[in-house]
């Protein structure tokens, strides 16, 4: 299930999903701990002696942000009840505090005694296990506690502070089914503290007078002790809530628009999804440094595990998207988390927590009886790359000093050694983490480190190394095209398969991945190679139906929709391979007419995308709904790219124009 709506600030991330019910809570870094487990935290509204919970029939929901902002504006409308809700939830840019502002309309022209109800269902740490709630009569607060983490939720309005009733009791032992139970009569127990798995519900009136409206503004703040947390509730009194909140979406608006990039020529709704797109990877990035590939509990459902790790290739494509963007402040701080999880030998290992430990792999350490690495060379490759970019984009030599030794020399020397005897690199396992074996993708990845390399060596003084790099990348790009350009199909191998006779076999299966031969290996994009593997992947990886869009590769069996009819659907649309092609036009373009058609992928996803703006990974074929996780980083970082190489294509191409009929015509 999609989560429509993150909102956070590096240190707390919460996710809402498309019925407005809170899903994931993460503190203190994004990714770890989710203190929800996925559970379902409930939000209800009790008038006229009837409670609706949000996730009910009667309800018209539109969950939107507020331009180009991380606070939502949800509006809910429930007929019967007569209500109409505006709903502005923000994690403050600051501090680890979630708050959620509700003003409630009435609908039927009378007094309404109106109560809204807030569920908190923790399983703190991860675990239900030990957690205790209790009332704190000192901040007329609920507080959840275990270990180091604490989270105390509270709320005013404008004539007071504090919660006005609650429920404490015990959640899926013993057939309880959570306090939320209590609230249907529109009054709560008010039992002081309860300890094990447990969970609790939080309630506040509101008198709305007649055809006019009341609101509130709850919040949890977050923290390691009950000082922190208590020291926090007093901040937000003093400051008030509702300031905070103004406060945080000014912040946003300053931190997405800082940029002076010119995005008038882009169509409003991409432009919007531009600036929407920032602010989502925003949400998926730690303080710390890691880039998570996604924040969607549901997915442990499909696999028992989820996307909340940092996956060093997704993290160098998403920070190269930050570079173009001019987002040097993150993009930083991945490479010094980079830093960190490089292992001694110069390569990374399949994936990492938000806290840099190694993090769960399906990559084995021995095959056939035989020690191998459990490596995807390409995420090795990929930072060294996107190391470049950002050092081409910002120049900072200060930044990049400490980092040479561990980033660049280190990794680049490793991947020298790591070839095979025709200068390809050894086999790995593949971007798709599927295939072991020399892959395309890897060899691309791999050309464009090695010349990134080489541009640090000289720049550091260091000739020889620099000499050695740039020849190892030469010779790489000549056994891709000796060894794994197939004349007589006229395109490139996504595969070789090494055999014992020192060949290889190879395998054809078209692969949207080929597009890093010029994106990334540094080909021309009209290099005939380049235009025959294109065309051909563009042929056979279009998804024929209404809904559009490229497949990652033919064949891909994951979450597999249509498996008969192959030729029409060779697998889902997923976002980043749709705009892969739409890179290769940009690239190829001669004329501001011909960027017509990238654009028309641009359009695309603004289309696939959900109201708030959020892309997932991949769409059903046929009915275009979202499958497999939602937002997925690497989906908004690339639709990020492909705007900015837009823009920078079209400016080239009108720097010269006679008239400005022809920058009209682009702006068109």
């Amino acid at each position: 299930m999609p989560r429509d709506i993150p909102v956070g600030n590096g240190d707390l991330l919460v996710t809402f999903d498309h019925l407005y019910r809170v899903r994931d809570l993460y503190f203190p870094h994004v990714g770890k701990h989710n203190h929800t487990g996925g559970h379902v935290q409930r939000f209800g509204v009790w008038a006229d002696g009837t409670l609706a919970w949000i996730e009910e029939e009667g309800w018209t929901r539109e969950l939107r942000y507020k331009a180009d902002t991380l606070v939502t504006d949800v509006r809910l409308t429930h007929e019967k009840l007569g209500l109409e809700l505006v709903c502005n939830d923000a994690v403050d840019f600051h501090e680890a505090v979630l708050f959620r502002h509700i003003s409630v309309r009435d609908l039927k022209g009378k007094t309404r005694d109106v109560r809204l109800f807030f569920h908190v269902d923790l399983s703190i740490n991860g675990s239900a296990v030990g957690d205790t709630a209790n009332y704190d009569p000192g901040t007329s607060s609920v507080v959840l506690y275990k270990d180091d983490a604490y989270f105390l939720i509270n709320a005013c309005d404008r004539h007071k502070c504090g919660i006005d009733h609650w429920a404490i009791g015990a959640k899926r032992v013993g057939g309880a089914e959570g306090t939320w139970r209590d609230a249907e009569d529109g009054q709560l127990g008010r039992n002081a503290i309860s300890q094990g798995s447990v969970d609790a519900t939080v309630g506040f009136n509101l008198m709305v007078p007649e055809n006019g409206e009341a609101h509130v503004t709850s919040w949890i703040a977050c923290g390691h002790s009950y000082d922190k947390v208590r020291t926090l509730n007093d901040r937000i009194w003093t400051k008030g809530a509702d300031k905070m909140i103004q406060r945080t979406e000014a912040y946003w608006r300053l931190w997405c628009r800082k940029e002076p990039i010119d995005t008038a020529p882009l169509p409003e709704p991409v432009r919007d999804l531009y600036y929407r797109s920032q602010l989502i990877l925003r949400t998926q990035i730690d303080n710390g440094g890691a880039i998570i590939a996604a924040n969607d509990s549901d997915i442990t459902h499909f696999a028992g595990d989820h996307y909340s790790y940092c996956w060093m290739r997704d993290g160098a494509l998403v920070a190269n998207a930050l570079i173009m963007s001019g987002q040097s402040e993150l993009s930083r701080a991945f490479f010094r988390f980079a830093e960190e999880c490089v292992e001694d030998e110069g390569y990374f290992l399949h994936k990492y927590t938000p806290e840099g430990a190694l993090a769960s792999s399906w990559h084995p350490w021995m095959l056939d009886g035989k020690k191998i690495l459990p490596i995807q060379q390409d995420e090795t490759a990929l930072v060294l790359w996107a190391l470049r970019r950002h050092y081409d984009k910002f120049r900072d030599v200060e930044f990049i000093k400490p980092l040479y030794s561990r980033l660049v020399a280190r990794p680049a020397e490793w991947m020298l050694a790591y070839r095979d005897h025709n200068g390809l690199p050894q086999p790995s396992w593949d971007l798709w983490e599927e295939r072991r074996g020399v892959h395309l993708f890897t060899c691309a990845s791999t050309i464009g480190a090695l010349y990134a390399a080489a541009q640090f060596a000289e720049d550091f003084g260091e000739p020889d190394r620099a000499v050695a790099f740039r020849e190892g990348a030469d010779r790489m790009r000549g056994a891709v095209k000796r060894h794994m350009w197939h004349p007589d199909r006229n395109c490139f191998a996504r595969m070789a398969v090494p055999l014992e006779d020192g060949t290889y076999r190879l395998d054809m299966t078209r692969d949207s991945a080929s597009y890093a031969m010029f994106s990334i290996a540094g080909l021309d994009a009209d290099d005939p190679t380049i235009l025959a593997e294109m065309n051909s992947t563009r042929e056979r990886l279009h998804v024929k139906t209404d809904v559009g869009g490229y497949a990652r590769y033919e064949r891909d069996y994951y979450h597999q929709v249509e498996s008969d009819k192959i030729d029409a659907v060779p697998g889902n649309p997923w976002i980043i391979c749709t705009l892969w092609q739409a890179q290769h036009e940009i690239a190829l373009a001669k004329s501001v007419d011909e960027l017509r058609s990238p654009m028309k992928w641009l359009a695309w996803c603004v289309d696939r995308a959900h109201e708030s703006g959020v892309l997932a990974e991949q769409y059903h074929p046929y009915t275009g709904e979202p499958i497999s996780v939602s937002p997925l980083t690497w989906s908004h970082a690339t639709f990020v790219v492909v705007c900015v190489e837009y823009l920078e294509k079209l400016a080239q191409l009108t720097a010269n124009a006679p008239t400005t009929e022809a920058s009209n015509r682009a702006r068109r």
